[in-house]
């Protein structure tokens, strides 16, 4: 398995950026699909993006499509999560995720390495 540690949320105003980063421990880091995923209060853990393990495909929920991107440096283990013009909606806890599955799901349930979370609040 591989240990990930996610940085940089905080406080923001709507239509400010943060970025996010998912650093992860493990030599077979680049073998990985890494999702990000989000939990708001008393909501259920969501799909935010994934990219696949050599970065060549990347994949957004409609609702952050256009104003996030996912990226990713094998070499330095480490997968980027940018947010521009965010809402408010976009408050939550922002989880980086790590897959080995064959095939992608946009499910909690098929990620098998978890991180601690960030928080991210977008204040109006």
């Amino acid at each position: 398995q591989v240990q990930l540690v996610e940085s940089g949320g905080g406080l923001v105003q709507a239509g400010g950026s943060l970025r996010l980063s998912c650093a992860a421990s493990g030599r077979t880091f680049s073998t990985y699909r890494v999702g990000w995923f989000r939990q708001a209060p008393g909501k259920e853990r969501e799909f935010v993006a994934v990219i696949t393990w050599s970065g060549g495909a990347t994949y957004y929920a409609d609702s952050v499509k256009g104003r996030f991107t996912i990226s990713r440096d094998n070499a330095k283990n480490t997968v980027v999560l940018q947010m521009n013009s965010l809402k408010p909606e976009d408050t939550a806890v922002y989880y980086c995720a790590a897959s080995q599955l064959g095939y992608f799901r946009p499910l909690p349930s098929d990620f098998g390495s978890w991180g601690q979370g960030t928080q991210v609040t977008v204040s109006s």
